[in-house]
């Protein structure tokens, strides 16, 4: 299996679950290149990667940070926050 098979390109944000368990999940995301994953917040701690692509992560306490392959930011909780495609991405999140 690979994660770039997971999505249709139809979607401009795709979320898919990787893997569930009591203790935490893993969801695939990909990211359209100018599409924006709109602002949300996250109850509990997670950690954001980036497969593949490029994406800019941002928050409401004015983290900006560009995440490429292999990049990876840790979401708190309780903050807003979203995530924008600059090129086609693959995302995993974990939480």
């Amino acid at each position: 299996m690979n994660i770039k098979e997971i999505h249709t390109q139809e979607k401009p944000v795709s979320a898919i679950s990787l893997f569930k368990s009591d203790q935490g999940n893993a969801t695939a995301i990909q990211i359209l290149k100018g599409e924006k994953l709109k602002e949300h917040i996250t109850k509990i701690p997670a950690l954001l990667v980036c497969i593949d692509g490029e994406v800019i992560f941002e928050n409401e306490k004015g983290v900006k940070e560009t995440l490429r392959s292999g990049d990876y930011v840790n979401i708190e909780p309780m903050v807003t926050h979203w995530v924008e495609g600059i090129e086609l991405s693959q995302l995993v999140l974990i939480k």
